[in-house]
């Protein structure tokens, strides 16, 4: 609650901040003395008084939030004095965002507390916990990040990753009978315990989940248990446990996120106008979690106040183009693995078709193209090809490639005025 509340503070204060700066520029600005412009500028005035009143109210919402919730746990203060300090590193920030899971800490609890709690005893059934979340919320990241955790190393012997393509009955007899082995020769094979990690990519199917959950039972030892995830909620009445609903990050969060990322080592407060620039870029986005970590490297690598004033200009008006063209948001379309179209900034009269994209462990080979060197560079390759989007620096270190193709928009208009 206390992390939350700082997120919606910066975002209110970073808010007030912008608006202001705003206002300095306009009135900097040579204005023509004629009676229409003095009655627009009053009635802007008015406007932007309206606005700070409640911009005003929120700030201080805000901090009235803040303040409860510090008098609140006074008696907790008492208690951390006898733990070590932490230096506080401001400006080293985004390389602790950037190599860690971000935003789901409470959620890693949960699933830690799950997977630590003894069974009560007597009871005899497969403990299940279900994670249900839509695409490319961070499901697999956060039980990836759970699973490399030292006391759930030492809770479970074995950890298996299985995908809903497993449940078949010849693939389940294969997998627990490579588990015996694997155990026959340990001197406590009743202190075996394994982990299941079921990760469902499509529509889930109850009769083979009940396939897979009955020949788990007859084959893993007492303290074994299981975690589904998916973005079906019918994985819910499978659980023995409530389950763990994952929604994207709030606007707040991923505006904290962004602008560490993005400026890297240097105060925003002595760069008042890029820092409205990069909220207006973040706010352009609206929020998927690869995106935005490749636009705010690309961002720290080019600070430059003109370039992101070009960049924040593409990003507007590719998402207008991209949804008055094909009736939705570039990024709805990646995020449901549907084709997209992806303009190129430095060579406008081309885009990057996007015809579906699909992830890879970091071990395998990935394309040595990047894909912000097609948006933002001169790079011109032909035919159909792969680029590689981003790699994830934290479990599951995912890869993720995009199957693209150049297209020449001037050669598409024609085509389609033929036709």
């Amino acid at each position: 609650m206390l992390r939350d509340a700082m997120y919606h503070g910066c975002y209110i204060l970073d808010t007030f901040r912008c608006q202001s700066h705003d206002e300095h520029d306009a009135n900097d600005q040579v204005v023509s003395h004629s009676f229409a412009l003095s009655k627009v500028n009053s009635l802007k005035g008015f406007c932007s008084s309206s606005r700070n009143t409640h911009i005003l109210e929120q700030l201080q919402d805000a901090l009235d939030n803040l303040s409860y919730m510090i008098l609140d746990v006074k008696e907790l203060v008492v208690f951390l004095t006898s733990y070590p300090c932490l230096y506080r590193q401001p400006y080293s920030m985004h390389l602790l965002l950037h190599n860690c899971m971000f935003g789901r800490q409470m959620e890693a609890e949960l699933v830690l507390n799950f997977l630590l709690q003894a069974r009560p005893h007597g009871a005899e059934e497969l403990e299940v916990l279900p994670i249900v979340g839509p695409g490319r919320v961070g499901k697999s990241t956060l039980v990836a990040n759970v699973c490399k955790d030292e006391r759930v190393r030492d809770q479970f012997s074995e950890i298996l990753f299985l995908s809903d393509h497993d449940f078949r009955d010849e693939k389940l007899m294969h997998l627990w009978e490579g588990c015996a082995k694997k155990f026959q020769n340990c001197t406590a094979i009743k202190d075996v315990r394994v982990l299941v990690v079921v990760e469902v990519a499509g529509d889930f199917n109850e009769g083979e989940w009940k396939r897979l959950y009955s020949s788990s039972k007859q084959f893993l030892t007492s303290g074994s248990k299981i975690i589904i995830t998916s973005r079906s909620k019918k994985i819910t009445k499978v659980g023995t446990r409530s389950a763990l609903m994952l929604k994207y990050l709030s606007d707040e969060a991923y505006w904290y996120f962004f602008k560490t990322l993005a400026f890297g080592s240097t105060d925003p407060m002595m760069h008042p106008r890029m820092a409205c620039l990069a909220m207006e870029i973040a706010r352009v986005l609206q929020r998927p979690f690869v995106t935005g970590t490749i636009t705010a490297g690309l961002m720290r690598d080019n600070f430059d106040t003109h370039f992101w004033c070009k960049l924040l200009a593409f990003l507007r008006g590719f998402v207008k183009w991209h949804v008055s063209r094909f009736g939705e948001d570039p990024s709805n379309c990646l995020n449901q693995n549907k084709p997209a179209h992806l303009r190129r900034m430095i060579r406008t009269s081309e885009a990057i078709m996007v015809y579906g994209w699909y992830e890879c462990r970091s071990q395998e080979e990935v394309p040595k193209m990047r894909l912000q060197n097609l948006m933002y560079g001169r790079a011109k390759p032909s035919g159909r090809f792969e680029t590689l989007a981003w790699s994830s620096p934290i479990p599951p270190y995912y890869s993720y490639i995009f199957a693209c193709e150049i297209e020449d928009l001037k050669n598409t208009a024609v085509k389609r005025k033929r036709s």
